[in-house]
C-alpha cells in the first residue's frame, strides 16, 4: 500500500488535470479528436460524474476535465484521468488511435477491467503511460515494446499474468518502469533489461524471478539505476542469481534504494546481496523475511539512512543487534524499523546515542524499559513506537528527555498509573500522533489545545480516563476515546474546524446530550462511532452531508424519531448500527436501494414497525442483518436468498483504511476494525476482527407471521439464524439440514408444527439449538448434535418424544429384541424402528462426546500459545471451507471463558 501512495505522489505532478483556459487566442481542439474522446467515454462507467464536462455541447474539448492540448495546433496531447473512479473495459476503444499527437496517457487508480488494449502500441508518440492500480487481467501486450519514446511506464497493481515480453528491451529511453503486480507474472529471461540503459527506477514487486538466471549481473549493468524494488519476487528460489565470474567482478552498484521484503530470504542469501549494497545505498528494506540477524558489513554502509527489518525471525538480544550496526552506519542512520521480531532484553541506552537517529519502531517485540532508565543528554528522536513492549507499570519519567517527539506510541505497554501533568505540556504545538491506548491509565485529561500540530491523531482508548473533555485541537485528523469513563456533552468536537477529520470514536463512555450541529461539516469523516453513551434526540437531516462515511454506529443510546431521509445520501456506508435506541417508523426502503455496500445492518431493539421491505434483498454484500426486538409484522421475504454474501464462501473486504502523514515523504496506513455488539446464543458479545466471519440473520421478538420461506435454506454460508418469539407457523423447511454451517438455530416460541426434519441430523456443526414452545410432534431425529442439547431446548412441544426428552415414543416400551444400528432417519421417514434409531442415536452421541473432548483439548493448547493461535488462523485462511465456522465457535467460547 505504501508503494501505491508513493507512486501516486510521484505521478501527481506529471501534468495538470485541467488545462489553463481563458486565452481567446488558444487553438480549439479538432472535431475528429473531440469525437474520438466522446466515443471513448461512451461505454465507461462514471458513477461520480467526473467526466460531466465531456459533452457534445462543449465543442472545445481542450476545456474538458483531464484534457490538455497544444496551444498552437489544438491537438490533444495529454489524457489524464487518474483517480476518477471510472470503470468499464477499454480494450475496444480504438477511437483513441485518432489522438495521433497524444504523448501522455494516465488512467491509473480507477476500476478499468478486461485486458490491456494492444492498440496502445500504435500510439507511438507516448512518452508517459500509466495504467497502474486498475483491474486489468490477461497478459502484457507485446505491442508496448513499440513505444520507443517512453520515459515512464507503469502497469503496476493489476492482475496480469504470463511473462514479461522481451520486446520491453526496445524501450531504451525508459527512465522509470513499474511492473509490480498482484497477478502471476514472471520473468524467465532478464537480458532485455540490460538494454534499458537510461533506467533510473525499476519496480517489479510481485513478479516471480524464480526462473530468472543471472539477474544480479543484469541489474549491475544498468549504470543509472538508483531505485530497485523486488518485493515478493520469490528470490529465495533463485538458483543462479549471478554468473560464475560474479564474485571477482569489479561491477559497482549505483542503487540508492533497495526493497527486498517478503522473499522468504534467509541469512545465507547475504552473499549475493552484498554487491547490490554499495556505499551509495541510503534505503534498505529486508522486512518480511526469515533472517536471523544482520551481517556486520551493513555497519560499513556509510550512506545508509533507513533500515526496514520488521517481521523477521530474528531472536537476539537488542544490544547484540545494535553492535552489528556499529561503524560509519551508526553516524548516518536516521530511521530504524524493527517491529514484529523476537528482539529481547532491555532497550539499550546506546540507541539514543546514534547522533542522527530520528525514527524508531520497536513495537511488538519482547523488549523492556528498565524503571531506572534515564538519559543524560536530550534525545533527538522524533518518532518513537514502543507498542506492546514492557514499559509499565509506572508512567515512564524518561520520556521527558525526548523533547523533540512528534509521534509517540506507548499502547499496550502495561502502564497502570496516572499521567503526570508535565507530560501534557512537554510538546507545545508539536505532537502529530499520540497513542496511549490499551493500558490502565487513569486521571483527567487536561486542555489539549496547545499540544498538537496540524492534522494530528489522538488515541486514548481502552483506559480509565474520566471527566469532561475541555479542549481539543482545531485541526484533528483522528480522535479515539473508546472505552473510558468520560462524561459531559460532546460539543467539544465543534472546536474542530477543519474538514479533514477522518475518524471519531467516542463509544463506551458516559457522554450525554444531543448531537451538535457542527458534526455534519466533517465532509471527509469515514468513521463515526458514538455507541454506548447517553445521547438522545432526533438525528438531524444534515447527517446526510457525511457522504464519505463508511461506519456509523449509534448503538445503545436514546435516539428517537424516524431515520432522516437524507441518510440515503451516505452511499459509502458499509456498516450501519442503530440498535438499542428508540427509533420509530418503518424500515426505510432506501436502505436497500441506496446503501448497497452495507455488510452490517443492525436496527435491533427499537420501536420500528411495518413489514420487512423487499428492497433489503438488494444488499448483496450483507453479512449481518439484525431487525430483532421491534414491532415488525407480515411475512419473511423469500428474496432473502438473494443476499449473495450469505450464500458464497468468503466475503467482501470490510476494513476502513485511511492514511496519515508521518514524515514529509512517508505515510502510515491506519485500519479501523469494525466492531459491534451481537446477540449470540442468548448473550451479547462484542465482535471485532471476527465480525467479518459472522453471517447472521436475527428477526426474533417481532410479530412476523406465515411460514419460513423454503428459499432461506439456500443461504448455505449462514452461521446463525434466529426467528424466535414471533407468530410463525407451518412446518420447518425439510431442507434446513443443508445449511450445514449453522452454529446456532433458534426457532423457539412460535407456532411451528409437524415433524422435526430428518435433514437436521446432518447439521454436525450446530452448537446451539432451541425449538421449544412450538407445536412440533414425533421423534427427535437421532444425531450427534440433536441429542447433545438439554431437554429444555425441546420443551413446550407436547407431542415430541425420544432422547434427550424422557418421554418415550409409542412402541418404545414393547420393543424387546436386540436393536440393530439403523441409518439415523426419523420416524417420520418410516424406515427405521424406534429402538434402532434410539440405539444409533446414543452410539453417535458417545462418539460425538469423544470428538468434542479431543477438539477442546487441542483448542486449550491454542489458548495458552499466542504463536499457535496465529498459526491456527493462518491455517484457517487456507482451508476456510472446512474450518470457517469452527473459528467462530472457538472465539465465542474463549470470550465466555474470559468472562467467567
Amino acid at each position: 500500500m505504501f508503494s501505491i501512495l508513493l507512486l501516486l505522489l510521484v505521478t501527481t505532478t506529471t501534468s495538470p488535470l485541467v488545462p489553463v483556459g481563458g486565452d481567446v487566442n488558444l487553438k480549439k481542439c479538432l472535431d475528429k479528436e473531440r469525437d474520438a474522446l466522446l466515443l471513448f467515454k461512451a461505454p465507461l462507467q462514471d458513477p461520480d460524474g467526473r467526466l460531466s464536462s465531456w459533452t457534445a455541447d462543449e465543442h472545445d474539448c481542450c476545456k474538458w476535465s483531464g484534457i490538455t492540448c497544444n496551444n498552437q495546433t489544438g491537438h490533444v496531447t495529454e489524457l489524464d484521468i487518474f483517480l476518477y473512479g471510472l470503470g468499464g473495459e477499454i480494450s475496444h476503444c480504438h477511437s483513441l488511435l485518432n489522438l495521433t499527437y497524444l504523448n501522455h496517457l494516465r488512467l491509473s487508480i480507477n476500476s478499468f477491467h478486461g485486458t490491456i488494449p494492444t492498440f496502445i502500441g500504435s500510439l507511438t508518440r507516448l512518452r508517459y503511460l500509466n495504467l497502474g492500480s486498475n483491474h486489468f487481467n490477461g497478459t502484457i501486450p507485446r505491442s508496448i515494446g513499440s513505444l520507443t519514446e517512453l520515459s515512464y511506464l507503469s502497469l503496476s497493481y493489476n492482475s496480469l499474468s504470463g511473462t514479461i515480453p522481451p520486446e520491453f528491451g526496445n524501450l531504451t529511453n525508459l527512465q522509470e518502469l513499474y511492473l509490480s503486480n498482484v497477478g502471476r507474472c514472471r520473468v524467465e529471461k532478464v537480458e532485455w533489461l540490460s538494454h534499458l540503459t537510461h533506467l533510473e527506477e525499476l519496480d517489479m514487486d510481485g513478479i516471480s524471478l524464480a526462473k530468472a538466471e543471472k539477474w544480479v549481473d543484469v541489474i549491475l549493468s544498468l549504470p543509472k539505476l538508483s531505485w530497485l524494488s523486488l518485493r515478493g519476487c520469490e528470490l529465495s528460489q533463485v538458483m543462479y542469481p549471478y554468473s560464475s565470474s560474479f564474485l571477482n567482478s569489479s561491477s559497482s552498484s549505483s542503487i540508492e534504494s533497495l526493497y527486498l521484503s517478503d522473499n522468504i530470504l534467509t541469512s545465507s542469501m547475504y552473499r549475493w546481496l552484498f554487491p547490490l549494497t554499495s556505499n551509495t545505498l541510503q534505503f534498505l528494506d529486508l522486512s518480511g523475511n526469515m533472517l536471523d540477524g544482520i551481517p556486520k558489513y551493513l555497519g560499513s554502509l556509510c550512506s545508509l539512512e533507513t533500515l526496514y527489518f520488521y517481521n523477521n525471525s530474528i531472536a537476539v538480544k537488542f544490544p547484540d543487534f545494535l553492535n552489528n550496526l556499529s561503524g560509519c552506519t551508526s553516524d548516518t542512520l536516521q530511521k530504524l524499523f524493527l517491529s514484529d521480531n523476537h528482539l529481547n532484553g532491555s532497550i539499550s541506552e546506546k540507541l539514543w546515542e546514534l547522533p542522527r537517529l530520528e525514527y524508531i519502531d520497536l513495537s511488538f517485540n519482547n523488549l523492556t524499559v528498565p524503571s531506572t532508565y534515564h538519559l543524560s543528554n536530550i534525545s533527538y528522536v522524533k518518532y518513537l513506537y514502543l507498542s506492546s513492549c514492557k514499559v509499565g507499570p509506572r508512567f515512564p519519567k524518561w520520556i521527558q528527555t525526548h523533547k523533540n517527539l512528534t509521534d509517540l506510541d506507548l499502547s499496550n505497554t502495561g502502564i497502570s498509573d496516572t499521567t503526570p501533568l508535565e507530560f501534557w505540556d512537554m510538546w507545545p504545538s508539536q505532537l502529530k500522533y499520540l497513542n496511549l491506548s490499551s493500558n490502565n491509565i487513569s486521571g483527567k485529561v487536561p486542555d489539549l489545545l496547545s499540544n498538537f500540530a496540524k492534522y494530528s491523531a489522538i488515541d486514548l482508548s481502552s483506559n480509565n480516563f474520566y471527566g469532561p473533555i475541555p479542549n481539543v485541537p482545531s485541526t484533528l485528523f483522528s480522535l479515539n476515546l473508546y472505552r473510558n469513563k468520560f462524561t459531559g456533552g460532546i460539543s467539544f468536537i465543534c472546536q474542530i474546524v477543519d474538514e479533514l477529520l477522518y475518524f471519531l470514536d467516542l463509544s463506551h463512555n458516559s457522554f450525554i446530550g444531543q448531537l451538535p450541529d457542527c458534526l455534519w461539516h466533517f465532509k471527509q469523516l469515514k468513521v463515526l462511532n458514538l455507541g454506548n453513551n447517553n445521547l438522545f434526540g432526533r438525528l438531524p437531516p444534515s447527517i446526510g452531508s457525511l457522504i464519505q462515511l463508511q461506519v456509523l454506529s449509534l448503538y445503545d443510546n436514546n435516539f428517537s424519531g424516524e431515520l432522516p431521509l437524507s441518510l440515503k445520501n451516505c452511499t459509502s456506508l458499509i456498516s450501519l448500527n442503530l440498535g438499542a435506541n428508540k427509533f420509530s417508523g418503518n424500515v426505510p426502503v432506501w436502505i436497500g436501494e441506496n446503501l448497497t455496500g452495507l455488510y452490517v445492518l443492525i436496527l435491533r431493539s427499537n420501536k420500528i414497525f411495518g413489514t420487512i421491505p423487499l428492497q433489503l434483498c438488494q444488499l448483496a454484500r450483507l453479512q449481518t442483518l439484525d431487525l430483532s426486538m421491534n414491532n415488525l409484522h407480515g411475512s419473511i421475504p423469500s428474496c432473502l436468498s438473494n443476499l449473495t454474501s450469505m450464500v458464497q464462501q468468503g466475503g467482501f473486504s470490510q476494513d476502513v483504511q485511511y492514511y496519515r502523514n508521518v514524515t514529509d515523504n512517508s505515510f502510515a496506513f491506519e485500519t479501523y476494525v469494525d466492531h459491534a455488539m451481537i446477540e449470540w446464543q442468548g448473550d451479547e458479545h462484542e465482535f471485532f476482527n471476527n465480525l467479518k466471519l459472522l453471517k447472521i440473520i436475527n428477526l426474533s421478538s417481532n410479530n412476523l407471521t406465515g411460514q419460513i420461506p423454503y428459499q432461506i435454506t439456500n443461504l448455505s454460508d449462514l452461521v446463525a439464524l434466529n426467528l424466535s418469539r414471533n407468530n410463525l407457523s407451518g412446518e420447518i423447511p425439510r431442507k434446513i439440514g443443508e445449511m450445514k454451517k449453522l452454529l446456532t438455530l433458534d426457532l423457539s416460541r412460535n407456532n411451528f408444527s409437524g415433524w422435526i426434519p430428518s435433514s437436521m441430523s446432518q447439521m454436525s456443526l450446530l452448537n446451539d439449538l432451541d425449538l421449544s414452545f412450538n407445536k412440533l410432534s414425533g421423534r427427535i431425529p437421532t444425531s450427534t448434535q440433536l441429542q447433545s442439547f438439554p431437554p429444555s431446548r425441546y420443551n413446550g412441544n407436547a407431542r415430541l418424544c425420544g432422547p434427550p426428552l424422557t418421554k418415550k415414543c409409542p412402541g418404545d416400551e414393547e420393543s424387546e429384541s436386540p436393536p440393530i444400528i439403523g441409518n439415523g432417519k426419523s420416524e417420520g421417514d418410516g424406515e427405521d424402528t424406534d429402538d434402532e434409531v434410539e440405539l444409533w442415536g446414543w452410539f453417535v452421541i458417545g462418539g460425538g462426546m469423544g470428538f468434542g473432548t479431543g477438539f477442546w483439548i487441542a483448542c486449550g493448547a491454542l489458548l495458552l500459545n499466542r504463536r499457535g493461535r496465529h498459526a491456527f488462523f493462518q491455517f484457517y485462511e487456507s482451508f476456510k471451507d472446512l474450518f470457517y465456522v469452527r473459528v467462530v465457535v472457538f472465539i465465542v467460547n474463549l470470550q465466555k471463558a474470559r468472562q467467567m
